[in-house]
């Protein structure tokens, strides 16, 4: 996009520091004004933004519209002041790999929020000189090597994961750099690097070669002996500590970096640097309106949360203006920098910084209710001397406007996206283009609609995800060296124990290596290598809340006694469905590869291998001739939709109308929108059966379903009713079949015998679902997350204000949103309430089934387009409801729900690359016999995936009663 259509006025010369610009109407407004700067300017322009949130935004407002240049991430560690724990690693590689990158940068925006830019970092000259290259043909000493990793902040780990680690096997050394996107194996012959290859960490298998990698420091601090020892003594000289009970001093006298060690900066360095220390000179500040309050309350936060931890004797803390800039630094590195200034609109000054001239976008609501629901548009096009843009958020929403707009005769040619709208000069057009909100530019006269401005609806976000590859999980046990020391794994016969090596030992005069599996009390197994097929790796829960049974003890017994009951009671029934089926032929579907590989191309991550082998199973059992009857069982979020679109792709591009039943309205219109989306540049048609649609409209989707006009149906048990008659229906996709009552799934029974069925199943205990199916229903199991899906880390907790308080602080501070989970109609106001009395800041608004429908959408979808950030709901989210900036759910009275709801509403949360939290809260002291005391313990020990234990009050012997000894 050229500069020429949006004049930009030049920058207030050298000596004049500072220029205003009348604050933009809307945020996209802001994003096009700071993107026609940041081509005009000869350098790096800097961002700032008041909120993480609204960084975000501008971040994805900036890809859209200032192609051509480099838009810069600076991520925030996503963490409060002063917590315990640290980033994840893949944020702290983001972050080093942008410090390093930034002093060398001509162009660009760098988008950056108050409470990041207000954060002291390692100088400049620590990150450019600690920078280790690697070529090949060069002489490396392991041991030296190895001490330089370590002080650079590498973990030295059995097996190379995520950024910063490193690992030593043989004449091997693999290690994954800060910064780069995939790990590398280094082969040394003799002293010389021989090879230099990236490598997949999941698989292992080599890659591509390489002749040189530079390596980044792992850490934003140095962790060498001196540095260490600089630390640890500046711990003891400035507080009042114990060094032998202090685990600050004890983990930096063994060399290894607490957690939440980031807040303890300052003492690796002389002196600490600022942001402002390593952009270029010549770069140009952009400051969001409102950023000086945005700066008192940042301060202020960090100030209150200092206060609560100042006393703590263990775990002291550094005082706020030692980690963050005070108001006068800032202000003073900001004297440094040319820089713009928002101010707000009732201003007296006015715009001399910036001549572009944006005004609101009109609202032109398309509405069916209107006899001429386009009636608003075409008038304004009629009237509109200038050029008009629509801009869609997906294919699929542009391809919904087009059928819209094409019906009232307005028919708009079709663009690629903004940059190209602009180029060709078209007067009138549609793309893809997911900004946050519509804008109007005086000069040149060209006006941007967005979905919010014709629709109330916003397609979701797209989300950051690498495509990485992931480990077949039935390869996981078959090479011992990849079984990590007292990692949980699973016999047959004796349950579940915890792996302790390999062994020699003599067995009638026969040397032999043995696996070594202790049990509770110490009891252990030896387990010969020729029978390790009897040996599983363990996938319930994480490896350090995996369950423990005693040899020789009857848990294990029961368990399986339990799941061999199940399968007696089904086998009957499942025999008499799968003779039906065998004795039924001529269903096989045709394939068309030609249309099929194409569709298959546009999914736009990596399949995970078992994700892959499901969608295979699935597409051949579409083309026998015997129906498919087919259950994909995976977690949530694993991928088991794409297996359902595949299969829906290749039935209905077969000429079959396919039917996709889902158990709630508003995993219907994920589901509507979803394969709507997907199939936008095909010819398959989808539409959508729930109670928000009117009665005549209902009527008329179902006429043309009979007459097959219809190829994708999508619905709720309404697609059950006998008025639903369909013309030639070849394949029935169930979501989550067993939440469907008695009667439902009397009607799935009949179904099984006739078309083909595919159900999906998040089923949280899928070892028993997996007996219950072996040989009667096929199997697919999708066990791999997907690729950088980090574990939400659970907290378990009594109400108390001061945890809900950080819990909305957590989440609210890096611009995410919160589920608040209260399964009570009747009080859930008065929860709503209490909540906003607790957190001001917090936008909430309420959702539950008994609200009206029309309500309920709407509070849904702007959930979804993130105008509230907090959803005091009941269990109407427990389905399907996929919002990747959701990352904090809190569910109130944990204990009257059992394991498969909680399991299901934990996937509510985590399904992005952001960190995710979960806080079950239980009261004081849990009342109960001991029989509903061992299921709770049960659901809780299931769960797994990090539990952070809060038991100061539980008032049940540090909660052993609860939790076992763990």
């Amino acid at each position: 996009m050229s500069t020429a259509h949006f004049p930009a006025a030049p920058l207030p010369k050298r000596g004049q520091q500072r220029a205003d610009w009348r604050q933009p109407i809307n945020p996209t407004a802001a994003a096009l004004a700071i993107a026609e700067r940041a081509r005009a300017h000869d350098g790096l322009v800097l961002a700032v933004t008041r909120t993480p949130q609204d960084a975000l935004r501008l971040e994805g407002d900036l890809r859209t519209l200032a192609r051509g240049l480099p838009v810069l991430h600076f991520p925030d560690w996503e963490t409060l002041p002063y917590d315990l724990f640290s980033p994840h690693p893949d944020i702290i590689s983001e972050r080093v790999a942008a410090l390093y990158r930034l002093p060398t940068l001509s162009r660009g925006v760098l988008v950056v929020p108050v409470s990041t830019l207000l954060q002291r970092v390692a100088p400049p000259e620590w990150i450019a000189g600690n920078v280790l290259d690697l070529k090949r043909g060069q002489k490396l000493d392991f041991d030296a090597e190895k001490r330089r990793l370590q002080a650079a902040g590498y973990r030295h780990v059995p097996q190379v994961n995520d950024p910063g680690d490193f690992s030593v096997r043989g004449a091997l050394l693999d290690l994954f750099p800060t910064g780069s996107s995939e790990p590398y194996r280094i082969e040394l012959f003799d002293d010389i690097i021989e090879s230099l290859r990236s490598f997949d960490p999941e698989t292992q298998r080599s890659l591509q070669p390489v002749d040189a990698i530079e390596l980044l420091p792992a850490r934003e601090f140095p962790l060498d002996e001196a540095n260490c020892r600089r630390a640890r003594e500046a711990l003891i000289e400035r507080f009042d500590v114990n060094p032998r009970r202090c685990p600050l001093v004890q983990d930096l006298k063994e060399g290894v970096a607490p957690a939440g060690i980031e807040y303890y900066l300052p003492l690796f360095f002389e002196r600490t640097g600022s942001l402002f220390d390593h952009v270029p000179a010549q770069t140009l500040v952009m400051l969001d309106a409102g950023w000086d309050s945005a700066v008192e309350h940042q301060l202020a936060q960090c100030e209150q949360r200092w206060e609560q931890r100042r006393h703590d004797i263990e775990r002291p803390v550094l005082p706020p203006a030692e980690l963050w800039l005070r108001p006068e630094e800032l202000r003073s590195a900001l004297n440094r920098h040319v820089r713009i200034e928002q101010v707000p609109p009732e201003h007296p000054r006015w715009a001399d910084g910036l001549a572009l001239d944006v005004q609101p976008a009109p609202a032109l609501p398309i509405t069916s209710k209107n006899e001429a629901p386009c009636a608003a548009l075409r008038a304004f096009l009629s009237a509109y001397p200038g050029r008009v843009f629509i801009a869609a958020d997906s294919p699929g929403r542009r391809e919904a406007l087009i059928d819209v707009l094409n019906a009232a005769d307005l028919k708009p040619p079709t663009v690629a996206d903004w940059s190209d709208f602009v180029e060709r000069g078209l007067p009138y057009a549609i793309g893809v283009a997911p900004l946050d909100a519509g804008f109007a530019i005086t000069e040149p006269a060209i006006t941007v609609l967005t979905e919010r401005q014709l629709f109330p609806e916003k397609a979701e976000q797209s989300r950051r995800r690498s495509r990485r590859g992931v480990r077949d999980p039935e390869t996981i046990i078959r090479d011992l060296a990849e079984i990590a020391i007292d990692s949980p794994i699973v016999h047959e016969e004796h349950g579940v124990g915890r792996y302790r090596g390999l062994e020699v030992l003599e067995a009638g005069g026969v040397a032999g290596e043995y696996l070594v599996i202790e049990y509770a009390k110490g009891d252990k197994l030896y387990v010969p290598v020729s029978q390790l097929e009897r040996v599983s790796r363990y996938s319930g829960t994480s490896p350090d809340h995996a369950p423990l049974h005693s040899l020789g003890g009857e848990a294990w017994e029961k368990a399986r006694r339990r799941a061999a009951e199940k399968v007696r009671d089904v086998a009957a029934e499942l025999l008499e469905i799968q003779a039906r089926r065998q004795a039924r032929a001529g269903l096989a579907l045709p394939i068309d590869r030609a249309m099929y590989e194409p569709f298959a191309a546009t999914f736009p991550f990596e399949e995970t291998p078992d994700q892959l082998s499901a969608i295979e199973a699935v597409i051949g059992d579409l083309a026998k001739p015997s129906p498919m009857d087919r259950v994909v069982c995976g977690d949530v979020g694993f991928g088991k939709t794409e297996v359902a679109l595949r299969a829906a792709f290749a039935a209905a591009s077969a000429g079959k109308q396919v039917a996709v039943l889902v158990p709630t309205t508003l995993l219907a219109e994920q589901h509507y929108r979803n394969f709507r989306d997907r199939f936008a540049d095909w010819p398959i048609r989808v539409e959508v059966l729930s109670r928000f649609k009117s009665t005549k409209e209902i009527k008329a989707v179902l006429e043309e379903v009979a007459e097959g006009k219809v190829d994708v149906i999508v619905g709720t048990h309404r697609l059950l009713q006998t008025d639903v008659r369909f013309k030639d229906v070849g394949l029935v996709i169930v979501d989550e079949e067993q939440r469907f009552g008695v009667r439902q799934k009397e009607r799935l029974k009949a179904m099984r015998a006739e078309v083909h069925l595919l159900t999906l199943t998040a089923t949280p205990i899928p070892r028993t679902l997996n007996m219950a199916m072996s040989g009667l229903r096929d199997l697919s199991i999708i066990a791999t997350p997907p690729a950088h899906r980090l574990a939400v880390k659970t907290f378990l907790a009594p109400w108390e204000n001061e945890t809900i308080i950080e819990a909305f602080q957590r989440e609210l501070a890096r611009g995410g949103q919160i589920y608040f989970l209260h399964n009570e109609v009747d009080t859930i106001e008065k929860m709503a309430r209490d909540l906003a009395a607790l957190v001001p800041d917090a936008r909430i608004r309420v959702a539950h089934g008994q609200m009206p429908e029309r309500e309920l959408e709407n509070v849904m979808l702007d959930f979804h387009r993130q105008r509230f950030n907090v959803l005091v709901c009941t269990t109407i989210i427990e389905s399907g409801i996929d919002i990747p900036s959701a990352n904090t759910i809190i569910v109130n009275r944990a204990d009257k729900f059992g394991l498969a709801q909680l399991h299901q509403l934990r996937g509510r949360v985590g399904r992005s690359h952001h960190r995710a939290y979960c806080y079950l809260v239980v009261p004081p002291k849990l009342t109960g016999d001991a029989e509903k005391r061992l299921e709770a313990l049960a659901a809780i020990e299931e769960l797994g995936a990090g539990f952070m234990l809060a038991t100061h009050d539980l008032e049940i012997r540090g909660a052993g009663e609860l939790l076992g000894e763990e």
